[in-house]
């Protein structure tokens, strides 16, 4: 896959945060396997919830805590029944599983990526 070339303002208009998960549950009613999560940005851009295809390396408990980077300025997409406010990031392992991108070391919530 080739890649379109984008501007830096192209990639300045992504605003993307760092959270951490504070819950995440099964999501039954997506398509594909999926959890629910809800993420904290911290102050001034607060709590957002999620829907995430990451069931394959990923357990709910153990979600909770860890910090995450998302994309918080798309619009929110009506995924089944839950509204998504944000698209956590990740990339794909070898089999095309999602694995979470997000800082090796501990940074404050809402640090914009750059």
């Amino acid at each position: 896959m080739t890649a379109v070339e984008a501007s830096f303002d192209d990639f300045l208009k992504l605003d993307i945060r760092v959270g951490r998960i504070v819950a995440a549950a099964p999501f039954p009613e997506a398509r594909k396997p999926a959890y629910r999560l809800r993420v904290d940005f911290g102050e001034g851009i607060g709590e957002r919830t999620s829907s995430a295809q990451i069931t394959a390396h990923y357990d709910c408990d153990a979600l909770v805590g860890r910090l995450v980077l998302g994309v918080v300025n798309f619009p929110p997409r009506q995924i089944g029944p839950m509204r998504s406010e944000v698209l956590v990031l990740g990339v794909p392992d070898a089999a095309g599983e999602v694995v979470l991108v997000a800082p090796d070391t501990d940074v404050p919530l809402g640090a914009r990526l750059y």
